[in-house]
């Protein structure tokens, strides 16, 4: 007897599809599809071919090309590795060549470092604008950062340390130092507090608050993203867990689509916000930093300024020490513009060199530090911050160097005492804070 009602399925033959190979340690799946080797990266390249026959003929070569030149060679630069060759980002890789050149050939001449370490901040703030406007992820500052300790370091151990003058002790400092920052780092780069959607995870509401919310927010709400065609909350938009739940009962239709964020599909908790180069929303977002290429949020604000304040006194300890051994007899501030017979040989000439790009870096670096303990003090986000400015709200002090919103802020102890407690306590916000 046969079984009715339902189709015994046809057994696949194992021999119509063969498993793929596995890969070998230079071998890779490109962006098409197809295998590929990494001996073949400037091959089959039309888009690159026509680009140099372009450059050569010195014809203009239109954007878009260019463009798929760099998706093309950034899919294609890769390493071998076990099971397959890893891609590796294009954006790391210009620190690592163009920085020991341009400080290299900075110290050849006087002149030379100062043309050389005026122009390192100008692209740098270029490529910064650059990519800030095309709202692009790069690993650029990280790598430019990162690279820059390491190499600072080596000089110093190659052309300051053999001299006499540091001690093990001083070396040891600086050393432990330099570990203090990285490991500050790694803190600052997990997650800064994104928020998730909450959809299939947290409880849904009741049926008595949906027909609550679909009928006082059918008129206002209806257009934005996260209503059906009779401008009613589908089931999405009212899921934000509990925090989110009360927040929308007890606000108003027009306050919920302020806080609904059509790329998450979620409503924000108050002072979120939604990082359009992360592409996710943060809790309590600060900024979104390149120098470590993630947002800071609530989770790793303490982490960022831990890192800063161990950087600056890194920084400004190695450059004592370095200076003290280079120009002798002279305080710190003296020799750092007068020092002479500093250029009378490459290995003094190179750690004084480096000792001003350390200071160029440190000086940037304190200014992001002072601007996060004004903002620790008030209370108040970057992000916040600039809002106010747009809009010309809240109180302006030393030229607009202070700004203080004023919503959030409940006196310099407490405030400071808020800071010191973030991403340690549950994400429940006091009435007063919610928006």
């Amino acid at each position: 007897m046969t079984r009715t009602g339902g189709v015994k399925p046809a057994k696949k033959n194992k021999a119509e599809e063969p498993e793929l190979e596995p890969l070998c340690c230079c071998e890779y799946i490109d962006r098409n599809g197809e295998k590929n080797h990494v001996a073949a990266c400037l091959c089959d390249c039309q888009d690159l071919d026509e680009g140099c026959d372009r450059w050569i003929t010195c014809k203009s070569v239109q954007p878009e090309t260019c463009e798929r030149i760099t998706e093309t060679l950034s899919d294609r630069l890769r390493i071998p590795w076990l099971r397959g060759a890893k891609k590796v980002n294009i954006s790391i890789i210009p620190p690592l060549i163009l920085l020991p050149v341009f400080l290299r050939v900075a110290s050849w001449h006087f002149v030379l470092g100062v043309v050389v370490l005026t122009s390192l901040p100008v692209l740098a703030l270029w490529y910064y604008y650059l990519t800030h406007r095309r709202k692009e992820q790069t690993l650029f500052f990280l790598s430019l950062g990162l690279f820059s300790l390491g190499y600072m370091y080596y000089v110093f151990l190659q052309e300051v340390v053999p001299r006499g003058r540091v001690g093990p002790t001083q070396l040891a400092l600086l050393t432990c130092g330099l570990f203090l920052v990285l490991f500050a780092l790694y803190r600052a780069k997990k997650n800064p507090g994104y928020l998730r959607n909450p959809a299939g995870n947290d409880r849904s509401l009741g049926g008595d608050q949906m027909e609550c919310l679909n009928r006082k927010g059918q008129e206002k709400t209806k257009g934005f993203p996260g209503t059906d065609k009779s401008g009613s909350l589908n089931s999405r938009t009212l899921k934000d867990g509990l925090t989110g739940s009360s927040r929308m009962l007890a606000g108003s239709p027009t306050k919920v689509k302020e806080d609904w964020c059509a790329k998450c599909q979620l409503v924000r908790p108050a002072r979120a916000w939604h990082c359009r180069i992360c592409g996710m929303c943060v809790r309590r977002m600060d900024h979104h930093c390149v120098w470590i290429n993630s947002c800071v949020g609530e989770s790793n604000h303490q982490a960022f300024v831990l890192a800063l304040s161990i950087f600056l006194l890194t920084s400004v300890y190695g450059i004592t020490l370095t200076l003290d051994t280079i120009c002798r007899d002279r305080s710190v501030f003296t020799a750092l513009f007068y020092c002479p017979g500093v250029y009378a040989n490459y290995s003094s000439a190179l750690s004084f060199t480096c000792v001003w790009y350390s200071v160029i870096i440190t000086a940037g670096m304190a200014y992001i530090f002072l601007i996060q303990l004004i903002n620790i003090s008030y209370n108040v986000t970057e992000r916040e911050v600039q809002q106010a400015l747009r809009q010309k709200t809240g109180r302006r002090l030393l030229c607009g160097l202070i700004v203080d919103p004023g919503q959030y802020n409940r006196g310099f102890l407490r405030n400071w005492h808020l800071f010191s407690t973030l991403g340690t306590r549950p994400f429940h916000h006091p009435a007063e804070d919610i928006v």
